[in-house]
Parts: C-alpha cells; structure tokens; sequence
C-alpha cells in the first residue's frame, strides 16, 4: 500500500459525519439494483441471441444483425454520459438515478412485446433497434452515476469493498438473466422457446427497476455531493462551464479512463456478451450448454468480486489492474484454444478468464469516481466511461462476429482481448493511486499526497538547497 494512504479509522480520513451502517447498506443495495437491472437485459439479451436472431433478423444478416442489436445500444450511451452526467453534478445524483433506472427497465420490458419479422415485416428490427437505442441512452447516465453514489457513500478505507457490490450486481444480472433462460430452455421446447419463451426474461426487468426505483427513492444524496451543494462559497457552473472545466483541467483523467475502460470493456463484452454466441457458432457447443457455461463462470466470479473488492483497499487498486492485464494477455490464446477441446474444458477455460478479469471488475467503483473531484465526478466517468465503451466495448462483440465470419479466424477474440490489455498496462501507468483516499474536496483525489510525498522524500535528500527539495 502506498504511503499516501489516509487513515480509514474513524475521524482520521475527514469524514465529519460517519454514515449510519443501515444508511450505507441501502445505498449500495440501491445502487447495485439499478446496476443489476441494467445488466440483465443484456443478459438475457446474450442468452436468447439465438431466439432474437430467428424472429428479427433475416436475409443475410441473421447473428450479425443481432450483435448490431446490442452494439447499437451503445450508440447513444456517450450522449447519455454528456447529458446526465452534467445534470447529475449540477442537481444532484440522487435525482438523475431515479429517472434512469426506470426508462431503463421500460425499455428492456417493452422488448418482450414486439412483434417479430414475420408480422410486421421490417419494422421488427427497427423498432428493436430503437429500443437498444434508448436503453443505451439512458444507461450512459446510470452506471457512472450509480458508481459515483456509491463511491461518494462508502467510507475511504473500505471503498474497494464495498464498491465491489456494484459489479456483485452487474453479475447478478448477467447470472440472473442467463439462469432463467437457462430454466426455460430446460423445461420447455425449443418451439416454445422460439415463439414466446424468449419473452418472459424481458418482462422481469419492470419489477426489477420498481425495486430499484423505491430503494433509491428512500435515500439523501452522498454526503460527499451534500457537502459541495452546502458550501455557500462553491460556484455554481452551467453544464458548458462544467465541461470546459472537465476537458481543460481533467483531460489527463479522461484519457487515462478512456485507456483503461477500453482493456475493461474489450475483455467485458467479449467474455460476458459475445461468448455464447461464440461457444454455439464457432465452437459448436449446443445453445442451452452454451449458456451453462456462462451461468456456472458467472457464479464463480460474483461469489469472489468482494475478496478482490476487499483486497483492493488492502494492496492498492494499481497492483490489482497490472494482474488482471498481464493475466489476460498471457493466458488468452491459450484459454481459447482450451474451449475447442469439449463442453468441460470450456467452462474450465471460462473460469480462468473470468477469475483473470476480477481484480478489474471488482475495482471499477473504488477506482473511476476517485479519478476526479467532487464537482465533475459524475460527468467525467460518465463521459469517459460511455465514449471508450461505445468505441470498443459494445462493439466488440460485432467486431469479434464480423471478422471471425469475414476471415475464419477463430482466435481473433483472444488477440482483440490481448490488443485491449496494451492499452490498458499504458493507461495504468499513469494512473495515481487512491486507495484510501479521501474523495472530499475540489482536488483530484490523491495528487496532492503524492506532491506531498515527493516534496518530504526530497526534503530528506543530503542536498540542503531548499529550492532543490521543491522541484
């Protein structure tokens, strides 16, 4: 652990006012339900791909037409960053997450009751298209706020734990929608299943974002947040000042988010989205043991994001991202050459890639929000996040499709995941380390331990110029 750690004993990490334990448990229930509902749809989005591509997608296009489904949704998630994000530093998180949560899970339910190809002909995709298009917008300010209200809640030595539950619930809906397709694959026919089957998942995801509507509902902004709306000497910004603020002052943060969101997303949609169309097209791994293998990987990985969430406040965020990378990048190809050989070895295979994926995923909620200040926290994760996943994230598993169908190599998923990794090893580079640290206050968090830090180390060099210790 770096020596710019702050104290996380009580009154030692300026903190005034300790958050109620019950106060801080409804918080990151709160969150991670809207963070679960998100990722539910594309769960069973991922599992009933097959489903979607027989009801929606014909002449020609077929599973490249359902991965243009899901990319697509990403379309308008960097708008969504650029107008939620603002709003959310301006008016608070609390407010912004509320609207989210519910267009989110109105769109994933109004799914299940579109009609198909054969009924209306062209309209079928498009108005599929148009849905995964404001699901996607509405997500570009659900994530980077959930992650903030979390991150801002959370005490500064315990931030990686219990920011870690925001991934538990990404997980959680993936495990979610993949299990209960994974149910009515086992209990119904495969004609029930391509006529109205692949409905049912898509209805749940209402009830999910009412549970998640009324946690959220019952609780005050971040005490963080409270603090900057509460000092009479804080200037307002109009969103345009905001950003010139964020891209003037932050750029460096931005793109350091950009670099590393980029590696996360890559190995994210490739490993989580894109998979069980791989196992059942290119591996040749039958639908429903296809979906077996997400649901028995993805349980593994959501039962050990705490520990690593845990061991991130323990070791440092930056230790945890240089496993992750160098693991992926080493272990790819040889992962996927490993699910060719039968249906065992591809859940082995899965495993090892996903408990190589961890130690980013469960850190994305300690790490991001701490890369920026207080009042454009919201607004540069939001922004940074959504414009590297629309880029490189929810594209991937269209690029992974394409090319795969376009030049027959197979392998391509692993090197595309090993491409991600570089980025993301320079990204991490330059990132400052702030496991904790506060994230109160208008400073980047942690940069001014680490002026502090260099100014003592060389203040107790054998040069007594007092100039020199200042440099």
């Amino acid at each position: 652990m770096p020596d710019n750690k702050i104290d996380a004993s009580p009154g030692a990490t300026g903190q005034p006012d300790a958050v109620d334990k019950s106060v801080l448990h409804r918080a990151i229930a709160a969150s991670a339900m809207g963070n679960a509902t998100e990722w539910f749809d594309y769960g069973v989005y991922a599992a009933v791909s097959v489903y979607i591509t027989a009801n929606f997608f014909s002449g020609g296009l077929e599973s490249i037409g359902t991965m243009l489904g899901l990319a697509v949704s990403f379309v308008l998630r960097p708008l969504g960053g650029f107008i939620w994000g603002p709003i959310g530093d301006r008016l608070g998180r609390k407010s912004v997450l509320a609207l989210t949560i519910i267009l989110m899970s109105l769109a994933t339910a109004l799914i299940g009751v579109l009609p198909t190809q054969d009924q209306i002909g062209v309209w079928a995709p498009v108005l599929l298209i148009l849905l995964r298009v404001c699901q996607g917008f509405t997500t570009g300010g659900e994530y980077g706020g959930a992650a903030t209200f979390m991150a801002e809640y959370s005490p500064d030595g315990k931030r990686g734990h219990y920011g870690s539950f925001l991934e538990f619930g990404t997980l959680g809906g993936f495990v979610a929608g993949s299990g209960i397709v994974l149910i009515l694959q086992t209990l119904s026919t495969d004609a029930f299943m391509n006529e109205w089957g692949w409905r049912i998942p898509f209805f749940i995801a209402l009830p999910l974002g009412l549970i998640g509507l009324y946690l959220r509902s019952q609780l005050d902004e971040s005490p963080v947040f409270q603090e900057v709306l509460d000092d009479d000497d804080q200037e307002t910004k109009t969103m345009g000042e905001n950003y010139k603020d964020l891209f003037s002052t932050h750029f460096k943060q931005v793109a350091i988010m950009f670099g590393m969101v980029t590696a996360l997303n890559v190995a994210h949609y490739t490993l989580l989205t894109y998979q069980p169309t791989y196992l059942a097209n290119t591996v040749g791994i039958e639908g429903s043991h296809a979906t077996a293998v997400m649901f028995v990987g993805q349980v593994v990985m959501m039962i050990l994001i705490p520990f690593f969430g845990t061991l991130s406040d323990k070791i440092g965020r930056k230790p945890m991202w240089w496993t992750s990378l160098i693991g992926l990048f080493i272990m790819a190809v040889p992962m996927y050459l490993l699910m060719r050989v039968g249906f065992g070895w591809a859940i082995v295979a899965f495993v090892v890639l996903g408990l190589l994926f961890i130690p980013q995923l469960s850190t994305i909620s300690a790490t991001f929000p701490a890369m920026f200040p207080t009042t454009v926290r919201y607004a540069g994760f939001a922004i940074s996040y959504n414009v590297a996943t629309a880029a490189f994230g929810g594209t991937a598993p269209l690029i992974n499709d394409a090319v795969i169908d376009g030049t027959g190599f197979t392998l391509f998923p692993a090197f595309f995941m090993m491409g991600a990794c570089v980025i993301g090893m320079v990204a991490v580079s330059f990132l400052t380390e702030t496991a904790g640290v506060s994230l109160r206050g208008d400073e980047v968090p942690g940069e001014a331990e680490d002026n502090q830090s260099q100014v003592l180390f060389l203040g107790n060099s054998d040069d007594d110029d007092p100039e020199y210790a200042r440099t």
